[in-house]
């Protein structure tokens, strides 16, 4: 039987010899325990903070995904203006509440380590934010827009110029932002086509057969740009695939208006594209009598 280290007592348990090391003392003093003792307070700082994020960027993801059910009561209503008006101001109190409080918690901090924390919420984010400026202006709102959507004066008082000799008076008005990395950005308007494919079967089901064709060109900008980039991340080629088949989906919206939109009642088209109807299946053969 080799030898027993001082610091350890022999104990009998269950008829095995078992080890248990005493307790020591801990020398407070020593400058290896303060070291410790330092990089336990920042990584149980750092945890928190990412929690707090979490938990904001869930917030986040909930009122946006709010806001994008919203928005689809726009097509073909008549009080659309009403509408947009009010998701605009929902926007805005994401913006100024919650995505408020996430720059705060970054400031002064590498936002790249805590991009994992936040990234959900944001792209959901740049979705709705995205999905608004397309109902409201047909155009995709540019990432530069939404970065200074995103960056806040910060409650500290602004500090002087110093720098600028010719005018040390000029005070030099300190910011936070929410940093958007332009691979969220992509990712957020990835996952814009999937409303937009939804978007155009409302639309076909409220009598619009124009919006589907608008559609229709405006992912086909947005698929063949992303095509461009090549293969650039993991998550991104995944939301390609989703896109690729949002963009089939319209696109077989648009050959069914075109080709076969004088045969289908217009007010049972949605049902064809939806596949939803009983008599979707018969217009493949023959149209129903009206």
């Amino acid at each position: 039987m080799g030898e027993i280290d001082i610091d350890t007592e022999v104990i009998l348990k269950g008829g095995k010899q078992m080890r248990k090391r005493k307790n020591t003392d801990v020398d407070e003093n020593s400058t290896v325990i303060k070291a410790f003792r330092e990089f336990q307070v920042l990584l149980d700082t750092r945890h928190d903070k990412y929690e707090r994020l979490v938990k904001l960027s869930r917030d986040v993801t909930i009122e946006s995904k709010r806001t994008i059910f919203m928005l689809h009561r726009v097509a073909g209503n008549e009080d659309s203006e009403s509408l947009l008006a009010q998701t605009l101001e929902k926007l805005n109190n994401i913006k100024l509440i919650k995505m408020m409080k996430i720059s705060e918690e970054l400031e002064g901090e590498d936002p790249y380590q805590f991009l994992r924390a936040y990234s959900p919420g944001l792209q959901e984010f740049i979705e709705a934010v995205t999905f608004y400026h397309y109902l409201h202006s047909g155009s995709l709102v540019t990432l530069q827009q939404i970065q200074d959507d995103l960056t806040f004066p910060t409650p500290h008082p602004a500090v002087e110029n110093v720098a600028d000799i010719t005018a040390p008076n000029v005070k030099r008005e300190v910011t936070v932002q929410v940093l958007i990395p332009p691979l969220e950005y992509m990712l957020g308007v990835a996952d814009l086509t999937g409303e937009l494919m939804r978007l155009t079967i409302n639309s076909v089901g409220a009598g619009d057969l124009q919006l589907p064709f608008k559609v229709c060109a405006f992912m086909r900008r947005i698929h063949d740009a992303f095509l461009s980039y090549g293969n650039v991340s993991r998550e991104l080629n995944r939301k390609m695939s989703t896109l690729r088949q949002s963009l089939h989906k319209v696109e077989n919206a648009c050959y069914t208006i075109q080709v076969r939109g004088s045969e289908i009642p217009k007010h049972l088209i949605a049902d064809v594209l939806s596949g939803t109807s009983e008599c979707s299946s018969r217009f493949q053969e023959e149209p129903c009598d009206e």
